[in-house]
């Protein structure tokens, strides 16, 4: 005997509970399955990478600036042992009696030999190549170009030939290199995000379509479009969830190995690019970041998805 058709009332008031662990029984469970968490975890590794390296860079730049903002150097060239000895004696009781000056150091020809040796080799110690004398000079604050001119003008009037550089100044191509870098560390944390939102969309949007039959009887019994959205955001929730783990642990992984690596240099410049505990909250902030949009994702494919069934 044929069952006669239930009206439209009684389905709705027999409409199954779409919350808690009921909801997780309509679908299959796809924890940890497919390659989705996976590729998530690659790509939150590659944004801790980006972000690390990013940070690095900046805090390198800005303490090599801060080092080097109020340091100037004066060379004097002079192929005579004792004239060039004299000049930079002379140089440097001048630059002494400059208000803006705060040290001045005489740089020993010895400690000179040893900077140039790697490059001179034996040369470096000998009196056939003439090294300039060098005098190193802290000021009270940066000086401007105007500044650094008048203490060229004021030395040249005593010691010909003696040159005043910046020491900011000869780094400034490596500045802009540092900054294109960063630059070019947020447009791939920006490629990777996209990516990320793109590989969710395409997820949810399989998901969606491998299930459609599911998601239509559980309009017919009365099931919401925010209730079966809900189904469908756990999984995202769990998927993003392990892959935002893993990612950070491969991640974070690299990043030691890495500066382990530079570490091993001894470079007092490189020595400046650690990270602070801002530096590492902005890490941490990532994987929470790659679940939020991994979310917003997945609600967003799954209701344009269910309006295309109507």
């Amino acid at each position: 005997m044929n069952t006669p058709p239930t009206p439209e009332g009684q389905v709705s008031d027999a409409a199954p509970d779409l919350k808690g662990p009921a909801s997780a029984r309509l679908l299959p469970n796809t924890r940890f399955g497919g390659p989705i968490p996976w590729v998530i975890a690659i790509l939150i590794a590659l944004v801790v990478i980006a972000a690390a390296g990013g940070l690095s860079l900046r805090n390198l730049a800005d303490n090599a600036r801060a080092d080097l903002s109020d340091a100037v150097t004066v060379q004097i060239i002079e192929a005579d042992p004792e004239i060039r000895s004299q000049q930079a004696q002379l140089a440097a009781d001048t630059l002494a009696d400059n208000p803006l000056v705060t040290s001045v150091r005489v740089v020993p020809e010895a400690e000179l030999a040893e900077l140039l040796e790697p490059w001179l080799g034996a040369a470096a110690a000998s009196e056939d190549v003439p090294i300039p004398a060098l005098i190193d000079i802290e000021l009270s604050r940066r000086a401007s170009t105007e500044e650094i001119t008048q203490l060229q003008d004021a030395l040249s009037s005593v010691v010909e030939g003696a040159k005043v550089d910046a020491q900011s100044e000869w780094l400034r191509p490596v500045y802009d290199a540092l900054a294109a870098l960063q630059y070019l560390a947020l447009a791939l944390i920006a490629l990777v995000g996209f990516a990320t939102a793109a590989a969710v969309w395409l997820a949810a949007r399989s998901a969606f379509s491998n299930h459609r039959d599911t998601v239509e009887v559980i309009h017919l019994l009365g099931g919401t479009d925010k209730q079966i959205t809900r189904i469908f955001q756990r999984a995202v929730l769990r998927d993003a969830a392990f892959g935002s783990i893993i990612g950070v642990v491969l991640g974070l992984g690299a990043v030691w190995l890495l500066g382990q690596q530079f570490a091993a240099l001894d470079s007092g410049m490189v020595g400046g690019g650690g990270l602070d505990w801002v530096d590492w909250l902005v890490i941490a902030a990532i994987p929470v970041g790659g679940v939020l949009l991994a979310l917003i994702t997945g609600r967003i494919t799954i209701g344009f998805a269910l309006r295309s069934m109507l």
